[in-house]
């Protein structure tokens, strides 16, 4: 039906209705969405590679989510040199390929709470993003799927807030003995460690599960959902796979239309030019939408300039305010049997493997490290949130951070690979409500001169090298105490009746953490991303001077041209991301057909 091509040379038409700029998380959600009207012609455009190329077992094994990080399936960034983390410059993986990250990603779909949403329709100033308004979009994306061994699962969510959409969502088939009694734990403590059925609820604190996109014992991406039956099915859809879109160019000297798009294979190839009849969609992601903006002569001038590129359109936040959260492990021995000492026997991991490559079913049929969650707050009256500043979550409801629980021993990048004997388990502890990078909370109230600004900047004129990135990782006083936080309350979660004989001791490192200045140290030298950046092209009201995108996701000061992917989000997630950006997608996908439509 629909074509794929690798030569742009060989597409039939170079008139497309609409050209969607990256074929990741949102792209093809759009494009599939947009094809659905038959009299529309759709071009998806994507950087990477393919998704069905050789080693590509590695994005569809839930087993190895994950591990596509630093391969050909990654674009290989790295941020510039962190003070906040003393120095050091850290991988920054994005998904290089059709699919984009939620091909690469750790498969984890958590909406976030519905004061996100909510917060995000007050500052567009369009209550067509509140959580409210956004049901209808939320059901027909996703639908809830028993795991590979069709566990009844249904105690352990509330399929009330699960829809029928393309998008498979599942829970761990053999919930372990860790997650036994992390869910216990909730149930003894109660508190801010309540238990909490389905955290896809809107409802956005307590302990939960962790639902994630696996069905049918495969990956289910924006790809395999969305994009791909897109193209079986239907004539008006094609993919260009592994060219990079060079720059917007407009129609014409001194216009503000910017519906041609020039792209190529490599930095010395042939330049290819196309036109959108009705609207070129950026959907490149928090750091290729910035970085397309910019090099199009759309961004900072002082930014264009050290680039050598021309302002053509004066927009001061392209690239500005980028926001990521920080990550960091913690360990302990455990007196029962986890996967540590499943994983140090090769032939574990052999036989898992291959009972996966004949029936998708087994070990690696599913996420294998960590099934249970908690999203946790400061308390109300922690001196970490000063009373001259605005609480930096979105309301009363909503996280600062988080425990991921892991059934084995985690090491944090640096850290050596791990015990060579015993049985551990690991708290993976994310800052979800960072100040750092700035984004919208100057506006929200906290004195900006207290944050380092994030940016995304181009350091020249072609589109084949990285911009510099700088998420400006714990460089606020409530970000690292909230962090240091982080430790010190697995202290209270561990003293549940539920863990008294099972956690053995701490590894020798977390030993020493006796002092907030021991575990500063120790937050500084291993934190790393979590991979959620966002906020390089944020949304803003309709009249706001402030903003890349107005409230229909449109970029100011120009035409032809629209956002749909991470950067728009104003403030870092309190849920995860992608499921954030499948929902975003979708209401986008509904305003462009109705615009086009009549």
């Amino acid at each position: 039906m629909g074509k794929i091509y690798f030569n742009a040379n060989d597409l039939g038409d170079k008139y497309y209705d609409f050209v969607v700029v990256g074929a990741g998380n949102a792209g093809g959600v759009i494009a599939a969405r947009l094809a659905e009207n038959p009299h529309f012609k759709v071009l998806v455009i994507e950087a990477g590679l393919s998704d069905t190329e050789p080693e590509s077992d590695v994005l569809r094994t839930p087993f190895l989510a994950g591990l596509a990080v630093g391969t050909k399936f990654d674009w290989d960034y790295k941020t510039t040199p962190q003070a906040g983390l003393n120095g050091r410059e850290i991988p920054f993986p994005r998904g290089y390929v059709v699919g984009g990250s939620s091909n690469t990603n750790s498969l984890v779909y958590l909406r976030g709470p519905s004061e996100d949403f909510d917060r995000l329709a007050n500052i567009s100033g369009d209550q067509g993003w509140s959580w409210t308004s956004l049901q209808k979009y939320i059901k027909m994306n996703e639908r809830h799927v028993r795991p590979w061994n069709n566990r009844n699962d249904e105690n352990d969510y509330n399929p009330a807030v699960h829809g029928d959409g393309p998008l498979q969502t599942t829970l761990v088939a053999e919930p372990t003995d860790l997650d036994q009694r992390v869910i216990k734990a909730a149930n003894e403590l109660q508190g801010q460690f309540r238990y909490n059925l389905d955290l896809n609820s809107g409802d956005g604190l307590g302990v939960g599960w962790i639902h994630t996109t696996v069905g049918g014992g495969a990956r289910s991406s924006s790809s395999t959902a969305f994009l791909k039956p897109a193209i079986e099915s239907r004539e008006n859809i094609d993919l260009l796979v592994h060219y990079h879109v060079t720059r917007l160019l407009p129609a014409e000297g001194g216009s503000l239309d910017f519906r041609t798009v020039e792209l190529a294979q490599d930095a010395s190839s042939q330049r290819i030019i196309l036109t959108a009849k009705k609207e070129v969609i950026l959907c490149a992601g928090a750091i290729g939408t910035p970085q397309i903006l910019q090099l199009s002569g759309i961004g900072p001038k002082a930014v264009l300039d050290r680039a050598g590129i021309a302002q053509l359109v004066d927009a001061p936040d392209v690239g500005r305010h980028l926001q990521d959260q920080p990550i960091i492990f913690y360990q302990w021995r455990v007196n029962s049997t986890t996967l540590s000492s499943f994983f140090r026997d090769p032939a574990n991991v052999g036989a898992s493997m291959a009972e996966y490559a004949a029936s998708k079913t087994g070990f690696a049929a599913g996420v294998a490290f960590f099934s249970t969650i908690a999203f946790l707050r400061l308390p109300d009256h922690s001196p970490i949130i000063k009373a001259e500043h605005k609480d930096p979550a979105a309301g009363p409801n909503s996280s600062h951070y988080l425990y991921s629980f892991l059934n084995s021993y985690a090491p944090n990048p640096g850290q050596e690979p791990g015990p060579t004997e015993g049985d551990w388990i690991s708290i993976a502890a994310v800052l979800q409500s960072p100040t750092s990078g700035e984004s919208f909370f100057a506006c929200l109230g906290a004195a900006a001169d207290t944050m380092a600004e994030g940016s995304v900047e181009i350091q020249s004129s072609s589109a084949f090298d990285h911009p510099a990135i700088n998420p400006a990782y714990l460089s606020t006083a409530f970000d690292l105490n909230t962090m240091i936080t982080t430790f010190k309350t697995t202290a209270e979660f561990f003293s549940a009746p539920i863990w008294t004989g099972y956690i053995a001791e701490p590894d020798p490192e977390i030993t020493g953490l006796t002092t907030d200045a021991a575990i500063e140290a120790y937050v500084r030298k291993y934190s790393t991303t979590v991979k959620h950046p966002v906020a390089t092209a944020r949304i803003s009201k309709a009249g706001a001077i402030d903003g890349v995108v107005g409230p229909d996701l449109c970029v100011k000061k120009i035409t032809g041209v629209r956002v749909v992917d991470a950067s728009v989000l104003p403030f870092a997630s309190a849920g995860f991301p992608q499921a954030q950006i499948y929902i975003l997608a979708e209401r986008a996908a509904a305003l462009i057909k109705e615009k086009w439509s009549n």
